[in-house]
């Protein structure tokens, strides 16, 4: 209704029957050597040759042209279930612009705008701000350096302004305008185009505008097209490009009379939609599109074969068992490229040849060729029966298409059904259109910016320590003398080296000589390879300079945030894979000394096995409701560290290994580690310069994370010593100091605990960011929070509400109410993705989605949820019933108890149960935080009972717990009450999976009265 109600003037929905378009036949499906098809070009109905200047760069778009950009413009008529065909259309035209307008897709886009994308292809996309229709999105090939420009939209038409390039040389504007409020409209639409004609040096402007420009326009119409043709934009479609006849469809191009950019501009109708194909060249400078130089050079993986790899690589050689780190390296990185290169030696890809959809089988590809001379047919005798048989053949070339993605993705899903990382990026990869939004410039220039950016911000804060004079006494940083109790490392064996590279992520460096993967699956035949280079490194104590380098690739901290900002990425480095590998066995050694000394802070979480950020904020918040119970006033202090990582100084953390008792090769070859490493910014096939660290280690590495949970180790330790509490994850820490109401003096001990600790950070150069650090007042009433603001380096830090302490919204009642209106609405944002996947998937495949997308959001930290007010944990509820109703198939008045139940759902109330008691028991059998079996206690009658061997917990009596909220809430109160409503052979189970299987199965009889 809506299509008929905004094209009253023309025909809506059916095909169109007329003559004409050049169907290229899709490269890239057949395999290489054999003769690729003819192109087929019927005539061509209407054509409009556009006059170039001489001077105008010789363009040839089939052969792959590196500076010209083929354009097609296209009314869709809603993309829903015309993906597919939409896709076809870009590979068979070779398009590197699809401007598709009246998409009629919502904000989220989901899987159809996914799927708009061929391989090598991102969009950016526009929706319509209210109801349903209109809607833009552009599709362009990833080697387009393409940007959005952000700009005003209006409620009157959908637009997205597009950059080619920098400098502003090129800009593209796609409008789509229904035919309504014409006299409003049209004058708004003008304005914005007159001043995106002053940002750009050549702008074209294109689109569905509703203008009938085959008649003599009168009105708005007739101003909006003269404002134009003042502004020096030039109107070039001249015939209809509707099948009723209209032109309505209509291309803009600012300074032709400077050259030109639109040659050859055809109009050819579609069959299955009424609007026809507007395609033309339009011609750019070289430097407008990337991938104009030297084809790049790939390896194909089919022929990367594990076994191969090995034969060409050989056996280790004897003779340079006992040759140095350096030369191990050299020597393995040698010959793994000589292999490689011997296997799967490098090709050009070019980067105009359209690659195949890895769903396209060779039955599609008959299915085409036959659409294709069906196609044929129509054009040449252009009559009903023909464009019918041809539009009924279409349906059924779709709904194949569908059955081979439905195959191909449900296959995706179940290969990564027991990994999660592979199993988000399988589903951001159906759901999430890709778009190009990041860096716009991939050039040695761009490079060497972001190299010198990154540079000079950790350059900046070291020089700030140097300047200001420190007024820390030396036993900030001092460390007390400790004998050496491990100075040399244990030798690795091939058992070992293979279970390492098994257990490592087969992340690949632009620096290995071969990929990561390949290393993985060839790890048998590679052990002694692997092995000999790890032991020389371990007994030199000694880290090889080639492992030192890092790549960085600059990451976009924010969606939201400017591209062409340096400052709006953060730095992340990638290291060689056998460098990563030889972290590995080096932190499994020094972490079990770690643990054997007990040298880490018992608050730090980071990191740590059996802690998390889970295990952080349920003691964080059983010490605020403890407190809170008591009738204190609590201030929770998050401070923020700024580039922690990258302004460690090496000189301390070192005196800091030394002090904990490390010494010999060990130290040694920590201080190798250290010293003398360098990283360089990649982009693309550009890269920087190395440039020098002398600070800071790498965030990408293995070690890093142990590293500087020992160098923050101190600071636990001066916080205590002002009696206030800490929580630390990282470089996440928490301050929380609890007072009565009553009490002036409470905040000056912590103003000095803080400005003791900003002493600390001083001189450990480590810079704090007072106007980032927040403080949360807990209390029961808000005025109490009166005259309670702490001081920060001079910077009065003001009380906040809320605040989120590790992904989590804290709120000063602690009703948690916040937190579960975010995480219920990004779980129904989730959800109404999955939903678009639902045709594509069989229901355990969609079950596996929706854990991985949806029920993983309502578990994360759910053992705070415990107790949590019906009312608030209702609208969790709802979101785990609606997932529920999806995977089945239900109605929505159908009663989801019996489905959860058969789903093997527990209830959102009963899964913070199942959490808190598994944390009781990883706390009760020392494989949980220290900090949680403090807070928990075994019962020990005074006289011998029938419960003495029952494994019972002891629970606060009513003398220490007041409020009910309390007592159903804190850990330390509802853990003990649950435990003990366990039957005992829950209690006494052997094994943490015993437990969890045993306990499960329990809460599910007692939620569905099994």
């Amino acid at each position: 209704m809506l299509e008929n109600r905004e094209r009253g003037h023309v025909e809506g929905g059916g095909m169109s029957a007329s003559r004409g378009a050049p169907i290229e036949v899709i490269q890239g499906r057949r395999r290489c050597g054999k003769r690729r098809p003819k192109l087929i070009r019927p005539r061509e109905r209407f054509l409009v040759d556009l006059k170039r200047s001489p001077d105008m760069v010789n363009l040839d778009i089939r052969a792959g042209g590196p500076f010209g950009l083929k354009v097609v413009l296209l009314n869709a008529r809603s993309a829903n279930g015309k993906t597919a065909i939409i896709q076809d259309l870009i590979l068979d035209e070779r398009a590197d612009l699809a401007c598709i307008t009246e998409t009629w897709l919502d904000e989220a886009g989901g899987v159809n705008l996914t799927q708009l994308c061929p391989p090598g292809y991102s969009v950016q996309h526009q929706p319509r701000s209210g109801g349903r229709g209109g809607g833009v999105a552009v599709v362009y090939k990833d080697s387009i350096p393409l940007t959005r420009c952000p700009i005003p939209q209006s409620t009157l038409f959908e637009c997205v302004h597009l950059r080619v390039g920098d400098r502003d040389r090129l800009g593209i504007l796609l409008v789509y305008r229904p035919p309504r409020c014409t006299t409003v409209s049209l004058p708004e639409l003008a304005g914005m185009v007159s001043g995106l004609a002053l940002e750009s040096q050549r702008l074209i402007v294109l689109g569905d505008f509703n203008v009938h420009a085959e008649t003599t326009l009168t009105g708005a119409a007739q101003d909006f097209m003269a404002t134009m043709a003042t502004m020096g934009l030039s109107q070039l479609v001249s015939g209809p490009t509707h099948r009723a006849g209209h032109t309505l469809d209509l291309v803009f191009c600012q300074g032709w009379e400077e050259g030109g950019d639109v040659e050859e501009l055809t109009i050819t109708p579609l069959p299955w939609t009424d609007h026809h194909l507007i395609r033309f060249r339009l011609a750019v400078p070289p430097n407008l599109r990337r991938g104009g130089g030297p084809n790049k050079m790939v390896r194909p993986r089919r022929l990367m074969d594990p076994d191969g790899f090995l034969t060409a690589l050989g056996e280790f050689p004897a003779a340079s068992v006992g040759d140095p780190v350096d030369a191990l390296v050299a020597l393995w990185n040698k010959e793994a490229t000589r292999a490689i290169d011997t296997i799967a030696p490098e090709r050009p890809l070019s980067s105009t040849r359209a690659k195949p959809s890895p769903w396209f089988t060779e039955e599609l590809a008959a299915m085409k060729r036959k659409k294709r001379g069906l196609e044929r047919v129509w054009r040449l005798k252009q009559n009903e029966p023909d464009r019918a048989r041809l539009c009924l053949y279409l349906k059924a070339y779709a709904a194949a298409i569908d059955a081979a993605k439905n195959v191909f993705f449900a296959a995706n899903i179940a290969s990564a059904k027991n990994r999660p990382a592979e199993l988000f990026r399988v589903v951001r990869g159906l759901l999430n259109p890709i778009s190009q939004d990041g860096i716009p410039d991939n050039s040695a220039a761009r490079c060497e910016a972001f190299a010198q950016f990154f540079a000079d911000k950790v350059a900046l804060i070291r020089s700030s320590f140097d300047t200001i004079l420190m007024a820390a006494s030396e036993d900030v940083t001092r460390d007390p003398a400790c004998p050496i109790l491990m100075d040399s490392f244990q030798l690795v064996e091939l058992e070992d080296v293979d279970k390492v590279l098994g257990e490592a992520k087969a992340t690949t460096c632009i620096l290995d000589p071969c990929p990561s993967w390949l290393v993985r699956e060839a790890r048998g035949g590679l052990a002694e390879w692997v092995k000999v280079v790890v032991n020389a490194s371990l007994r030199e104590g000694i880290v090889p300079a080639s492992l030192k380098l890092a790549v960085i690739k600059p990451l976009l901290k924010k969606p939201s945030l400017d591209p062409t900002q340096l400052d709006s990425y953060r730095p992340i480095s990638n290291l060689p894979f056998l460098g990563k590998v030889l972290e590995r066995v080096v932190a499994a050694q020094l972490q079990a000394f770690l643990v054997d000394t007990d040298f880490l802070d018992p608050a730090q979480s980071g990191f740590r096995p059996g802690h998390g950020t889970e295990t952080a904020l349920v003691a964080l918040v059983d010490d605020l409701r403890r407190e809170l119970d008591r009738g204190s006033v609590s201030l929770l202090v998050l401070l923020d560290l700024s580039a922690a990582f990258d302004t460690i100084d090496h000189g301390i953390l070192l005196g800091r290994l030394a002090g904990m008792g490390l010494g010999g090769t060990v130290l040694q070859w920590l201080h190798s580690f250290l010293e003398g490493r360098s990283q360089m910014v990649s982009l693309g096939d550009a890269c920087s310069a190395p440039q020098p660290l002398t600070c800071g280690v790498p965030q990408g590495s293995v070690l890093s994370p142990m590293l500087f949970n020992i160098y923050m180790k101190p600071l636990g330790e001066i916080i205590r010593s002002f009696g206030v509490r800490c929580h630390l994850y990282a470089d996440d820490v928490q301050l929380c100091h609890s007072f009565p109401p009553v009490t002036k003096e409470a905040v000056q001990v912590l103003n000095r605990c803080l400005a003791a600790v900003s002493d600390w950070m001083r001189a450990n150069k480590l810079k704090l960011n007072p106007d980032k650090t927040e403080v949360l007042l807990v209390s029961r009433r808000a005025e109490q929070g009166i005259g309670l603001q702490p001081v920060l380096d001079g910077v009065a830090l003001p009380l906040k509400t809320q605040v989120r302490s590790l992904g989590v919204l804290l709120d000063s009642s602690l009703s948690l109410e916040p937190q579960v209106l975010a995480v219920a609405r990004r779980a129904f944002a989730q959800l109404r993705l999955v939903r678009q996947l639902r045709p594509f998937l069989g229901r355990s495949d969609l079950a596996t989605v929706v854990h991985a997308l949806v029920t993983a959001r309502l578990d994360y930290c759910n053992a705070l949820y415990v107790g949590l007010h019906l009312k608030t944990a209702r609208k969790l509820q709802l979101v785990q019933r609606a997932a529920a109703r999806l995977i089945t198939g239900a109605a929505y008045r159908e009663r989801t108890t019996p489905l959860l139940s058969q789903l093997h759902w527990l209830p959102i109330c009963y899964r913070a149960q199942f959490k808190v008691l598994v944390l009781t028991y990883k706390a009760l059998n020392g494989s949980g935080p220290i900090y949680l079996s403090e807070r928990i206690s075994s019962y020990e009658p005074t006289r011998t009972l029938r419960s003495s061997g029952e494994a019972l917990l002891s629970i606060p009596p009513a003398s220490q717990v007041r409020l009910v909220g309390t007592r159903d809430r804190a850990f330390s109160v509802a853990a003990p009450r649950l435990w003990n409503s366990l039957p005992s052979d829950i209690r006494q189970a052997p094994s943490l999976l015993g437990f969890r299987k045993k306990l499960k199965t329990w809460l599910c009889a007692q939620a569905f009265n099994e």
